[in-house]
């Protein structure tokens, strides 16, 4: 049997239960074929470079399969039937992927930036609780006091 990364887009208004009878039901249609699905991932919802058929976002699913051609080609019919999915991509590979795909790990590298903070905690650059060059006082304050010398 051959292998195959395949990713489907489906409308930004479908809720996240379709998509996921979506996904169980292109996962029977490969079993149904003879082959197997050896992973799913959901990427989320994720703006679109251009429109497609009038949607601006879509959510994006990968599926890692293991099934002949016939199977294959039997899923992609249904799915080209099926308003809910916008657009499908299947490439022939040498080798699955084990573990998180790449956007995955970019998704994980994300999460752990945003959880460090930025600029090491305390807002911008971190100054909060650091006494200014002014000694404390604002812009404003030191303004009024050359004023009224």
């Amino acid at each position: 049997m051959a292998l195959y990364e395949h990713v489907f887009l489906t409308r930004q208004d479908a809720s996240n239960t379709q998509v996921d009878a979506l996904t169980e039901q292109f996962k029977g249609l490969i079993a149904a074929g003879g082959g197997k699905v050896t992973k799913t991932e959901y990427w989320g919802v994720k703006s679109l470079s251009f429109r497609i058929k009038k949607n601006r976002k879509a959510h994006y699913t990968l599926m890692n399969i293991d099934a002949p051609a016939a199977a294959v080609a039997e899923m992609e019919r249904q799915m080209s039937l099926s308003e809910d999915v916008i657009r499908h991509l299947t490439v022939k590979v040498e080798a699955l992927e084990e573990g998180p795909s790449a956007q995955m790990r970019r998704r994980d590298e994300r999460e752990e930036r945003s959880d460090r903070g930025f600029g090491g905690g305390g807002g911008f650059g971190g100054r909060e609780g650091r006494e200014s060059r002014d000694g404390g006082r604002g812009r404003r304050e030191e303004a009024e006091v050359e004023g009224a010398n």
